[in-house]
């Protein structure tokens, strides 16, 4: 593929003599496309050739990729050290995570506990160079909850950190989502089981009150939002669905009559197949705890029976990884893990079209007229060549907002 440079003429991009997966379609069409102000405006056979032209040929075009499941300030698998770092600190190295998911090919990342108005704004403003973000700001969590990272015992006060904030009680509950909205939350994350690196609960049984997550939930209705829930067993994710949780975050443990559950309501999986190999391969690398190396053992080999059940079910399966620290390279792998799962058509409906559902973006994870222009160049088929898609030493071009990356068009 080649990128001919901007030169005086028609404005915006035109992408040629490409085999285009428009989000959802099984079959690749040849096709072209013109780019402007950002925003998709023809695809066609023949188009606008503006003053910047990428030859497409041999490549095949796919939406930018979106991740439902991300962590900018995710420095760590270690809770303190992420809830307690200066904000400053946690923002650079948050930045550099960002810049290092958009070179991948992640043109959108949904932060599902963390993030905030001033990292979303230094990227609205062109300061950070990073994929389109949408945030929760820090997940709610019970007392001993997931998002709770004081150890048993240990004798720390630490009520709100960046990325979790512990808050009990159907009041302060309201507060906190009414207070999440005020500095402009994209939904609302709560922490509705226990976790993997969380110190002190077990991973199965539900958290939080019918009550507390019906509050929670009913506040993000009347804001016009929704409310994603960390949950793994189908007790958690039942108790979460039943009470107006709109998205399920991980949901390894999955059955079918839950998934059952899932789909009356509703409601969305978001799988994050990649975070519980990456923990199992890499665990002396990052310092797992033990503790933690066994509660991973617990999920690690369900999830992709989880998607499968969903998919039967007819639940909408987006993508996510949740990876933290050093784990974040393994982002592509995540692509790989959910094909071999599911196969490769229902991976990439599910990094695009069904994870722009999902966020209520109808402008993102497709290539139509109106939509954004974020795309990903590959050098191969995926359908034929899969390692194109998640071998991060292929080439690859993304196109953000109609305009190419710089450090990855060819």
């Amino acid at each position: 593929m080649t990128s001919a440079p901007a030169a005086p003429g028609t404005p915006g991009l035109t992408v040629e003599n490409a085999l285009v997966f428009d989000g959802w379609s099984e079959e690749l069409r040849e096709t072209s496309l013109y780019v402007r102000d950002g925003v998709i405006a023809e695809v066609d056979s023949r188009v606008t050739r503006a003053a910047r032209v990428l030859d497409a040929r041999g490549a095949v075009v796919l939406p930018g990729l979106i991740d439902a499941h991300f962590h900018a300030y995710g420095i760590s698998l270690h809770g303190l050290e992420f809830e307690a770092a200066p904000l400053s600190y946690l923002a650079l190295k948050g930045a550099r995570r960002l810049e290092r998911a958009l070179l991948r090919g992640f043109t959108t990342v949904r932060d599902v506990a963390g993030g905030d108005i001033g990292l979303a704004r230094a990227i609205e403003t062109g300061l950070v160079r990073a994929p389109r973000y949408l945030y929760t700001g820090p997940a709610l969590s019970q007392t001993g909850g997931h998002g709770d990272a004081r150890p048993a015992d240990l004798e720390i006060c630490l009520h709100g950190g960046h990325m979790n904030e512990v808050v009990d009680g159907v009041d302060a509950l309201r507060t906190a989502v009414r207070d999440r909205f005020r500095k402009g939350a994209h939904a609302i994350k709560i922490m509705a089981s226990g976790g993997v690196v969380s110190p002190s609960d077990p991973l199965r049984p539900a958290q939080y009150s019918a009550e507390e997550i019906t509050a929670v939930t009913s506040e993000a209705a009347r804001r016009g939002s929704y409310v994603a829930a960390h949950a793994y067993a189908p007790e958690a994710i039942a108790h979460a669905v039943g009470n107006g949780v709109r998205s399920v975050e991980h949901g390894n443990l999955l059955d079918p009559p839950t998934a059952a559950l899932m789909a009356e309501h509703g409601a969305y999986l978001v799988p994050t197949l990649v975070t519980y190999d990456a923990m199992d391969r890499r665990g002396d690398e990052v310092g797992l705890p033990a503790v933690a190396r066994a509660k991973n053992r617990e999920v690690l080999h369900d999830g992709a029976a989880a998607v499968a059940h969903a998919l039967a079910a007819g639940v909408p399966v987006g993508f996510g990884t949740d990876l933290m620290g050093d784990l974040e390279d393994d982002q592509l792998l995540g692509l790989r893990l959910q094909a071999e799962a599911v196969g490769m058509l229902a991976t990439l409906r599910s990094a695009t079209a069904v994870n722009a559902d999902l966020l209520r973006r109808a402008d993102l994870g497709r290539i139509a007229p109106g939509a954004r222009g974020d795309l990903l160049v590959l050098d191969g088929d995926p359908f034929t060549d899969p390692a194109a898609l998640w071998d991060a030493g292929r080439r690859r071009t993304v196109v953000r907002g109609g305009v190419p990356v710089e450090g990855t068009a060819r």
